[in-house]
């Protein structure tokens, strides 16, 4: 029996993804499918057939940009750059507080109100954040600041005002136009919201970018070759597969499968129609001839040429790749050029994949069983570079426990406590059977008097935050809190939250925590000489001793789901 209610088909009154919503309606029948695109009318259009001929199953339409937060999804992208206020909302959202941007996101609204079992994006992801031209914002803010050192040189203050303007809407464009940053939120937030709402499977409906062909594709959309753009969007297609191939191996998430169609996808219908751009008619106009000599005006005014009417041609309506005239549509479709797949073989793949089936397409499938995992040699030679490391230390009487390069925050703190523990203490049970405030005073006058031990400490960038909760010893570099400012406001919730992301930190009620978790450790222990191997899991800390590596990594397993999955 389907336990798949409702489907949420991103794109879907597009080429491919309405042939998904179709062959997820005669093969799936999900109690409700939910279209999105960009355009309402495109949406109304597509269900307003859907719905003759899937009486059965409800269809319910959404549209808008899904990049953007809520109250700008209705809004083109263009006028969104025109106004300031806006690009400032833009980029907070885009590099604010991940949180902040979470709640206003029109995607993570989607999701919560449809709370959908499986998501098929096949919204060309690559092209909408990498078809943003950073090339060209980026070209003309290099001559705004030539022109800005002209200015200063001179001292034109009148000159300097006006260029301000420009230079503050370039530089804000540019700023909120790069790629990645984009794609990288856009993954953190589809995959926090479904985990919020327990999405069982994403299909992502990916690209290639140069439709299967190599660096000397012909095929750009109408830039010259090697063309800028077609090759920004090529790595970020692939950037964006490397963001699901982590999104897969992220616990407690979906499933997530990609397909990657590598070649051009069509065709809707072959018509004769008016020529359009970016949504709007082309005309034609009535030629003139003009000397070649001075300047080459690129972009003439339109009313100086008679307008002789719309332009009219028999093509190939080819979806979001846009509209062939028939010689482009019979060269990109050649044997040993672009080719092509139709988007209905495509929607029977992704139909398999959301069913169970192994297709052999899936592309994050592909690069599991492609990587070089870990090794039985490599294994054996760890524990020998650890007791090497342990002689040195001994020989050497120091302290190899963290340089605060590696890793997140926490991971330098838990080490350098349990080392503390450790030196102390020794066992997980002695610990666990002093009092907390005992252990606080202990730590913080063995700290006091290892002075080699406490400058390593704090010259890495890693304060320790004294019992009273009042002091901090510190170096001249503090890691966290993460700024990139010289100075950060101190209050009881921030130091509380500093000092357990990063700060060494002697408080009782730290020590209390570590006891908490030394008690888990020592209880998943008695059925070890009983059970044989299956008492050992991710549960089990096998050492009856504080090895600061193994307890660390017992918690980034345990408490932290900073575990490997595959």
């Amino acid at each position: 029996m389907n336990q798949d209610r409702c489907v949420l088909v991103m794109g879907g009154a597009g080429l491919v993804g309405a042939q998904i919503v179709r062959t997820i309606a005669r093969q799936i029948v999900p109690q409700r499918i939910v279209v999105a695109s960009l355009f309402r009318g495109e949406v109304r259009e597509f269900l307003h057939d859907a719905r003759k001929e899937f009486p059965h199953i409800e269809f319910i339409g959404a549209w808008g940009d899904v990049f953007v937060r809520s109250d700008f999804m209705l809004e083109r992208r263009l006028r969104l750059m025109q106004s300031r206020a806006r690009r400032d909302d833009l980029y907070q959202d885009l590099f604010g507080p991940l949180e902040v941007a979470y709640q206003r996101s029109a995607l993570v609204q989607m999701i919560q109100q449809y709370r959908p079992d499986v998501i098929v994006d096949s919204i060309n992801t690559a092209t909408a954040i990498s078809y943003q031209d950073v090339e060209s914002l980026s070209k003309k803010t290099y001559d705004i600041l030539q022109q800005l050192r002209q200015i200063v040189d001179h001292q034109d203050l009148a000159a300097l005002d006006e260029l301000g303007r420009v230079i503050e809407q370039n530089i804000s464009m540019l700023l909120i136009s790069q790629s990645l940053p984009q794609l990288i939120r856009h993954v953190q937030m589809i995959h926090k919201a479904m985990c919020q709402v327990g999405t069982r499977l994403y299909l992502k409906i990916g690209t290639t970018g140069t439709g299967g062909m190599g660096l000397n594709i012909p095929y750009t959309h109408s830039e010259d070759r090697p063309s800028a753009k077609l090759m920004s969007k090529t790595a970020v297609a692939f950037a964006h597969t490397g963001l699901l191939f982590l999104m897969a191996r992220t616990p407690g998430g979906p499933l997530v499968k990609e397909l990657k169609p590598a070649a051009m996808i069509g065709y809707r219908r072959v018509a004769y129609k008016t020529v359009k751009v970016r949504g709007r008619p082309q005309f034609r106009y009535q030629s003139q001839t003009q000397p070649l000599n001075g300047v080459l005006n690129l972009r003439g005014d339109e009313g100086q040429y008679d307008r002789l009417g719309k332009l009219h041609m028999a093509g190939v309506d080819t979806g979001e790749n846009g509209f062939f005239a028939r010689g482009e549509f019979e060269a990109i479709t050649h044997i040993n050029q672009m080719e092509f797949v139709t988007p209905e073989e495509i929607a029977q793949q992704a139909v398999l994949e959301i069913k169970g089936s192994n297709t052999g397409y899936d592309v994050i499938a592909g690069i599991d069983s492609s990587i070089i995992n870990s090794s039985y040699r490599a294994g054996v030679l760890r524990q020998t570079a650890l007791d090497k490391l342990a002689r040195i230390e001994e020989e050497t009487n120091s302290h190899s426990v963290a340089l605060g390069q590696l890793g997140p925050p926490e991971l330098s703190k838990l080490l350098y406590e349990a080392h503390l523990l450790k030196l102390n203490y020794q066992t997980l049970r002695r610990v666990i059977a002093t009092p907390a405030t005992e252990l606080a005073e202990t730590l913080y006058h063995f700290v006091l008097e290892n002075e080699l031990l406490r400058t390593q400490i704090t010259s890495i960038g890693v304060p320790i935050l004294t019992p009273d909760g009042q002091h901090l010893i510190r170096g001249p570099r503090l890691n966290i809190p993460e700024s990139i400012y010289h100075e950060a406001a101190l209050s009881a919730e921030n130091i509380n939250i500093w000092a357990e992301k990063g700060w060494v930190d002697l408080r009782p009620s730290n020590l209390h925590a570590w006891q908490q978790r030394f008690d888990r450790m020592t209880r998943t222990q008695h059925m070890l000489h009983t059970r044989g191997t299956s008492s050992v899991t991710m549960l089990t800390y096998l050492p009856e001793t504080i090895e600061i590596g193994a307890v660390v990594a017992w918690l980034f397993n345990n408490d932290y789901e900073g575990y490997r999955i595959k």
